[in-house]
């Protein structure tokens, strides 16, 4: 979950670490640091804190540099990467979590090494250290088979114009420039000065200079890769005058449905033969599940289940003849990787939805779908979401007609819809004012909760979700009908609670809801299509009126509106909430 970068070339090293750093705070921000070959020795700056706590005065062509999410030992300038060996030969940053450091560590320190950190990630340094015999290649060859776990290492050495990486379960990308080269956990670090990438596979380790790049497997075995061209801009990782990069993702999302819905109508999903539909994701991406869950049991009649990654990934029984879909933004969340690998082990079909192309879950899945949503910033996620629900809605339209369960006239009705929700959202944006209105009125609350029925209730989840996320509002969120089943007894005088009730079957039984917190004390705030629901509750937020079945895309975006201008005017850190960052790559 970490960020890790590196450069050789022809600029100064400092300012660019400083720049691709700042790009990946949305990984960490504990602690920050970079390591730069200044005159033949390396200097080293660090401490705990955001990147521009740092001075980043050192001088040289050649660094590499960590921003920080905290595993092993405290939040403390000591524990900030990137470690040094005892000679001060050799500096290593690393991004994952090393499984058999202690024993490592042990072993080390009896033979004579000196630790300065409570991290997994200085035995690296060490090892190295202890391999060396004039070829630094061969010796973090030598040190990186013997590390077992999930990690992206970069690594230089003092005398060498070069760095060397590694990567196994956590990702790194080669970004490819002209008399310069990088090293990232993301792409969007370096978009400002190449578009050109080459991404590492499991296993895989690479040697970069300023004009060469050479990979390797781990017996040293070359290996030939070929480059990409990253359809990104560098302006799409800028705020481009916003405050915060969440409400500039925000409003990017009818743009973002736009490129997503364009990509899906050119596509002929091949489904295969199953009996029942498997999801699984962590987090926004478990909530974009269960709505896929109930589109694709509403229309294309097939049973489906969803699994958060962290279970999913430990079942014992998976003999069912299913189509497990997961979802993850980044592509690599550890917990959906081993979920992707545990159904192939199992012979089952597998399909990714992600967003980012040459991600691990493509490289493991039988199939991948993309969402084209653009770089995403912001810890808190807002246009990935928005096109996962349109990837679904597009997958369960186009298997209900090939399951014959909707005619075609049913079919261009649908999809007709599915091509209006950029609009949605559209008007869903231009009541953002109303929208902060209400914050106001929330803004010292420290409890509220969310209601919902049958598509609403996992949308309701995500509000609640991305309220917590970035305001610290202990938010929750419930099937409507469970209400009296325990959660009233929560409910006092004043207590906000937002009810999404559009104009469906279920409307009837929200309204019964609705009067339930009422008679409790509940200050309401409505969501809806229908009009006549300002009678029952203390706020209405209009939504634009549409099928049923996809409220969910105007619905969605006043709840990000909601949560990112209470949290603003609370003034909470929006991109950078405390202890999350943007990319779980441990589990």
């Amino acid at each position: 979950m970490c960020g890790i970068v590196g450069y050789v070339g022809y600029r100064n090293a400092s300012e660019v670490l400083k720049k691709t750093l700042k790009r990946l705070e949305y990984r960490g921000y504990d602690s920050a640091g970079i390591a730069v070959i200044t005159n033949g020795k390396i200097a080293v700056e660090k401490r705990k804190g955001y990147v521009d706590y740092l001075n980043f005065s050192l001088e040289g062509n050649v660094g590499i540099g960590h921003t920080r999410w905290a595993t092993h030992g405290a939040v403390e300038d000591r524990n900030a990467h990137p470690f040094l060996d005892c000679g001060r030969e050799f500096a290593v940053a690393h991004n994952g979590i090393i499984e058999n450091f202690t024993e490592l560590r042990k072993e080390l320190m009896e033979k004579g090494h000196v630790f300065t950190s409570d991290t997994d990630s200085e035995v690296i340094a060490h090892l190295i250290e202890e391999n060396y015999d004039g070829d630094f290649l061969r010796a973090f060859i030598k040190a990186i088979s013997r590390l077992k776990g999930s990690y992206a290492i970069i690594a230089i050495h003092a005398g060498e114009k070069k760095i060397l990486g590694a990567k196994n379960e956590s990702p790194l990308v080669i970004g490819i420039g002209d008399g310069e080269n990088f090293l990232a956990s993301d792409i969007p670090a370096f978009l400002e000065y190449t578009n050109r990438i080459i991404t590492l596979d499991d296993g895989e380790i690479c040697e970069v200079t300023e004009d060469s790049v050479k990979i390797y497997d781990l017996s040293g075995k070359d290996i030939k890769k070929n480059e990409e061209i990253v359809e990104w801009s560098a302006e799409s990782v800028e705020k481009g005058g916003y405050e915060h990069f969440m409400l500039k993702e925000i409003h990017e999302q009818p743009i973002a449905l736009e490129n997503t819905l364009k990509y899906l109508l050119e596509l002929e999903p091949n489904f295969g033969d199953f009996d029942k539909i498997i999801m699984v994701g962590c987090g926004t991406s478990y909530h974009a599940a269960l709505v896929g869950k109930y589109l694709f049991e509403e229309i294309a009649e097939i049973p489906t289940e969803v699994y958060y990654a962290s279970e999913y990934r430990y079942r014992k029984y998976l003999g069912d003849k299913a189509l497990v879909i997961l979802i993850t933004q980044s592509g690599e969340t550890a917990d959906t990787l081993a979920s992707a690998r545990i159904s192939k082990k199992f012979g089952m079909k597998t399909l990714a939805i992600t967003n980012i192309k040459g991600s691990s879950i493509t490289r493991i899945t039988d199939e991948t779908i993309y969402t084209y949503a653009g770089p995403e910033i912001g810890v808190a996620a807002t246009k990935t979401f928005i096109t996962q629900l349109a990837v679904l809605h597009y997958l369960a339209i186009k298997y209900g007609y090939i399951r014959g369960k909707i005619d075609s006239s049913e079919l261009n009705s649908l999809i007709y819809e599915l091509r209006r929700a950029p609009r949605y959202v559209e008007r869903a944006l231009s009541m953002e004012n109303e929208i902060k209105a209400v914050s106001e009125k929330i803004v010292k609350e420290e409890n509220m909760f969310y209601i919902g029925r049958g598509i609403s209730c996992p949308i309701a989840m995500e509000g609640a979700l991305k309220m917590k996320e970035i305001s610290y509002i202990h938010a929750e969120a419930y099937p409507a009908g469970e209400l009296k089943h325990g959660p009233l007894a929560l409910i006092t005088n004043g207590t906000p609670v937002v009810a999404l009730a559009p104009k469906d079957a279920a409307y009837d039984k929200m309204v019964g809801n609705i009067k339930e917190v009422n008679a409790r004390g509940a200050w309401v705030i409505g969501v809806s299509n229908y009009p006549e629901l300002k009678e029952f509750v203390d706020v209405l937020i209009k939504i634009p009126d549409t099928h049923p079945l996809f409220t969910i895309y105007p619905n969605i975006v006043v709840l990000q509106l909601l949560a990112y201008h209470t949290a603003r005017l609370r003034g909470c850190e929006i991109d950078r909430p405390r202890n999350l960052a943007k990319s779980v790559t441990v589990e």
